[in-house]
């Protein structure tokens, strides 16, 4: 009966051993997905390059490779990267995931590079923790700034005084906030500088974080504006950045000139054979130096003389004038009556003219003259109608 009782047991013995297989085999009811390793995180894009301020994507495959559902915890490891991150999946934040046998679910890690940030390497990872770890690396390709920038195609313009100089720009808001501008110019008196955007005068603009916006700068110089090159300084600030340009026009200048008297009377009389001094005066009407101005006279009746003193003027600047003589000298035998002289003043790039009427009037020796052979006639007659008016 002994040897029963031992045959007995060892079938018990078997049983048990079967049962306590079975029981491990199914884990309590726990997935075999729980199982470390059952979990991957997979992307194709592990590492991506982006420039300050933009922000990138990385699409993210959550694959369960067990044999049940898990549910899966995902966490962003920042890696001491002070940078804005959102994981989302179907336009939502998700922290944790459910996931099928043998299938998958998709989530998408948004990462926005700061724009202060120097260029080179940055790491990231995505964990399901005690699952997987997914590392990921962005390259940072330039150096970033966090400031306000404005930029000018051709800071520098030719033109003469009557010009408008027009200046395209682009204001860079590299910002993290929207900004906004207000424009202003430091010109010399007289200049006329406005700001257009859009189409339209503008004395400020709003930019958003991150984008430009293309101004333009019109700058007219005031009427008597003096050949040379004028800086133009110009601000774009806001309460938390500010950026400037400085433009340059340069003014070539009008030429301009005017021949007059001093008197502003271009007529005057002289008697035959006599002289007069004309006082003339020369005006530079233009925003340009006048140089070497060369005094002549043109239309002389024959036998009259024209000089001057001086009959070159070195140079005149804009707005002066300059003074000189024309010395007119008649003939012995002109006549009584009117006469044109045509003075001139001329330079390399500009000249004037100026007609003058001279009146030659009878000398006094030839009116008393006349009168003493009037008398003469007169005497005469009366002497004959005294002698043969008693016949």
């Amino acid at each position: 009966m002994h040897s029963m009782r031992i045959t007995f047991r060892k079938p018990l013995a078997l049983v048990l051993i079967a049962l306590l297989a079975m029981v491990s085999g199914s884990g309590f009811g726990l997935s075999k997905a729980a199982a470390a390793g059952a979990v991957e995180l997979y992307t194709p894009y592990i590492e991506l390059s982006a420039a300050p301020g933009e922000a990138i994507t990385y699409p993210i495959d959550v694959i369960n490779h067990g044999g049940s559902t898990a549910e899966v915890s995902l966490a962003v490891q920042a890696g001491g990267n002070d940078w804005k991150y959102e994981l989302t999946a179907g336009g939502r934040q998700v922290q944790q995931l459910a996931v099928k046998a043998g299938e998958s679910q998709s989530v998408s890690l948004q990462l926005e590079v700061p724009l202060e940030i120097n260029k080179g390497s940055y790491a990231f990872a995505v964990a399901a923790p005690g699952q997987d770890t997914l590392g990921l690396k962005v390259n940072v390709s330039e150096q970033g700034t966090f400031k306000s920038e404005l930029t000018v195609d051709q800071a520098n313009m030719l033109g003469h005084s009557d010009t408008t100089f027009t200046y395209s720009a682009v204001l860079h808001n590299r910002t993290a906030q929207k900004q906004s501008y207000a424009l202003s110019a430091q010109a010399d008196a007289g200049w006329d500088v406005r700001f257009k955007a859009d189409g339209s005068s503008v004395t400020s603009v709003e930019i958003e974080a991150g984008a430009e916006k293309t101004i333009s700068i019109e700058a007219q110089p005031p009427e008597q504006v003096k050949a040379g090159t004028y800086k133009i300084p110009v601000t774009a600030s806001s309460p938390s950045a500010s950026t400037g340009a400085e433009l340059e026009a340069v003014v070539s200048g009008t030429y301009g000139i005017q021949l007059s008297t001093s008197d502003n009377l271009l007529s005057t009389d002289i008697k035959a054979g006599g002289e007069r001094r004309i006082n003339l005066v020369i005006t530079n009407t233009g925003s340009a130096p006048l140089e070497d101005i060369s005094l002549s006279s043109s239309g002389t009746p024959s036998g009259w003389e024209v000089s001057f003193d001086p009959s070159t003027v070195r140079s005149i600047e804009p707005g002066a004038t300059a003074s000189a003589q024309a010395v007119i000298k008649s003939s012995d035998n002109s006549l009584p009556g009117d006469y044109v002289v045509s003075l001139s003043a001329s330079s390399p790039s500009k000249s004037a003219a100026a007609d003058l009427r001279v009146t030659v009037k009878t000398s006094v020796l030839w009116g008393w003259i006349g009168v003493l052979i009037i008398a003469a006639v007169a005497g005469g007659i009366y002497y004959l109608f005294r002698r043969f008016g008693r016949r």
